[in-house]
């Protein structure tokens, strides 16, 4: 027997409001350019989620005196496991089928997302959401974790706040009121400002948890603590706001809903875009992330309580009407399987064809995910939450016979013929190997061609800097000592040179180059190598993948570096467009401010020729890194 309460019916403005939020998330999963914010499309997600579930409990308790925790569990089992189930399937599959190399790190992916620990999955490796290039397909899945989660413990405390009584619920909303503002405050103390790089490069941006090292920027965007302010609003807005004690106001009080409402959206949309330096912080700071985890979530939160308070209030007339319209609710009611396809559709393209999207991009992927999400939701998601499961297995066990036997019959063989390919994908992932794929090879290969100028070898009272360097071609590992000695040569990069090492070194070049190296790394450098006198003749500098450099910062550089006969920067090609053509911009405005400053548009080189990069865009390949380092031995008069 269904004992939920026919109190709360159907709000379509909450599908409207729904479908701008999915749309908002997956402009921004496209190009970041596009709606730089739009990754908050998921925090009104949270509180949507919060507004609902604690209606459903509400409305339950207020009929039957209590809250079925079996009853719920069983709702949400119906209605979120066969969609999920269905994309880490296919998503297995199509590894399995086209990218082997990647299924044995997939793996764990695999197993976090089917137990929705995938948030706490990604805060303990360090994937971080923001870290875009790299491969990830099930990455997405950690703001359904984030809400199931919720969904175990929330049942709970509805429970026993049912035993409160009605005339406590304004207590109970009070406090759930006070619990999100302290999770706001937490936020923002554990926060710490500045530029995020390794935990050796900057401390004071991780944390410890339960042992692990992990970003804090991570753990706050990620932690389901952390996250809840918005669940916990929801559901402090449900009690005060609960739909079937509403009614319809006059005149001038359904205006007021509507300009309320029409705030919230204008607030939403305006931090949507506000905080676009989140994704694109400087060397001298990250403004944007000190928006966002210094408030910034919380007044996203109390813009879409004003937006959801006056969508769901029927004195609401232009707000409500405009959310309710049949296209915003349509998707509204495919949000779930929407954002659940559109990722790994997304992602496993960027394999083949690159990182950023063009709109024609955009709108065929678009509709090839809207696709999979109308096939999953008819034929899949509606008839198992209508119970289909159970009717299959009643008219499994009863006897059959004649053409009910034979349907009986073709049903098994077609569920056992379309079992094939997930048995195929999950014996291929259980049995995969973890391997390297193309671009993180390389980098692996070339590590031992690089030296580290900054690390624990050295001394700056006059003490040995040794660095290990791998010959090409030979096995063994040489330690070259470079106390004392002067460097002719010095290139300082990130991923995109640490891949080209190899070249670089047997060209005489000695190459300081890691992952994710920011820029302000080689003001840091710089500084090191003049105050033992170990600059030579030539530094080139090629960073700014990751980040993006501010004016000052590369007057700062160079400062050290102004008695260096040449000094080549090299430009970028990333996707984010707004890092690249910033970065270029202030790279090539260096050689009017110093004479001794040469720029090697890398840019432009990159962009005529594709194929001297990975299908990331951003990584060199084999045959782009001897035209690489032609490039720079041209430029520096070393052909």
């Amino acid at each position: 027997m269904n004992k939920r309460s026919d109190l709360l019916t159907y709000i379509p403005s909450l599908d409207g409001i729904r479908a701008l939020s999915v749309l908002a998330v997956i402009v921004y999963h496209a190009n970041k350019i596009w709606l730089p914010g739009g990754f908050l499309g998921v925090e009104v997600f949270f509180v949507i989620s919060g507004y609902l579930i604690t209606l459903l409990l509400l409305a339950e308790s207020e009929k039957n005196g209590t809250v079925s925790l079996k009853d719920f569990w069983l709702r949400r089992a119906r209605r979120l496991l066969p969609a999920l189930w269905i994309v880490v399937l296919g998503v297995v599959v199509f590894a399995a089928l086209f990218q082997r190399e990647i299924l044995g790190t997939l793996r764990g992916d695999v197993v976090a997302a089917l137990f929705y620990g995938f948030n706490w999955f990604q805060v303990w490796v360090g994937t971080s959401y923001f870290t875009s290039f790299e491969f990830v397909p099930l990455r997405h899945l950690w703001s359904l974790a984030v809400e199931e989660q919720f969904y175990l413990i929330w049942p709970v405390v509805m429970l026993v706040v049912a035993k409160f009584g009605k005339r406590r619920l304004p207590i109970v909303s009070a406090v759930f009121v006070l619990i999100a503002v302290a999770l706001a405050v937490y936020m923002a103390m554990v926060y710490q400002p500045g530029t995020i790089s390794t935990i050796n490069d900057t401390p004071e941006q991780f944390m410890s948890l339960f042992g692990q090292s992990v970003s804090r920027v991570d753990y706050l965007f990620l932690g389901t603590f952390t996250r809840s302010s918005g669940l916990l609003l929801g559901a402090a807005l449900a009690i005060w706001w609960r739909p079937w004690l509403l009614q319809n106001s006059r005149a001038g009080e359904s205006k007021l809903y509507d300009i309320v409402g029409f705030g919230g959206l204008v607030a939403l949309a305006l931090m949507m875009w506000r905080f676009h330096t989140v994704i694109e912080g400087t060397d001298g700071g990250t403004v944007g992330y000190d928006l966002l985890f210094r408030g910034g979530f919380f007044l996203t939160d109390l813009a879409s309580v004003a937006l959801i308070a006056a969508a769901v209030h029927p004195g609401s007339k232009i707000i409500a009407k405009s959310l309710s319209n049949p296209v915003l609710v349509w998707l509204g009611r495919r949000s779930y399987g929407f954002y659940l396809f559109h990722w790994p559709v997304f992602q496993f393209y960027r394999r083949f064809a690159g990182q950023g999207l063009t709109p024609y991009e955009f709108v065929v992927l678009v509709l090839l995910a809207l696709a999979l999400t109308e096939l999953s939701y008819r034929y899949i998601e509606t008839p198992v939450r209508q119970g289909a499961i159970s009717r299959w297995w009643r008219e499994f066990r009863q006897p059959a016979h004649g053409a009910q036997l034979v349907r009986r019959q073709r049903r098994i063989v077609l569920t056992a013929f379309v079992s094939l390919l997930p048995v195929f994908g999950v014996v291929s992932l259980a049995t995969a190997r973890v391997q390297l794929d193309e671009i993180a090879q390389n980098l692996s290969d070339n590590e031992g061609n690089t030296v580290d100028v900054l690390g624990g070898g050295q001394s700056v009272g006059g003490g040995e800097l040794a660095a290990a360097t791998t010959i090409a071609g030979q096995l063994a590992t040489a330690t070259t000592s470079l106390d004392g000695q002067v460097i002719d040569v010095l290139a300082i990069g990130d991923s995109v040179m640490l891949g080209a090492a190899n070249v670089l070194t047997q060209r005489g070049v000695t190459v300081d180059a890691v992952k994710s190296r920011p820029y302000r790394q080689a003001l840091e450098i710089a500084n090191f190598m003049k105050s033992v006198n170990r600059l030579g003749s030539v530094v080139i500098i090629h960073l700014g993948t990751n980040n993006t450099v501010d004016e000052k910062t590369l007057d700062e550089i160079m400062v050290p570096l102004r008695d260096v006969p040449l000094v080549l920067f090299v430009t970028v090609h990333v996707p984010s467009e707004v890092r690249q053509n910033t970065n270029n911009r202030r790279i090539n405005e260096l050689p009017a401010r110093y004479e001794n400053v040469k720029v090697l548009d890398w840019y432009s080189i990159a962009t005529a020729h594709p194929e001297y990069l990975y299908s990331d865009k951003i990584h060199i390949r084999p045959e782009g890194q001897k035209v690489y380092a032609d490039l720079m031995m041209q430029a520096i008069g070393r052909p």
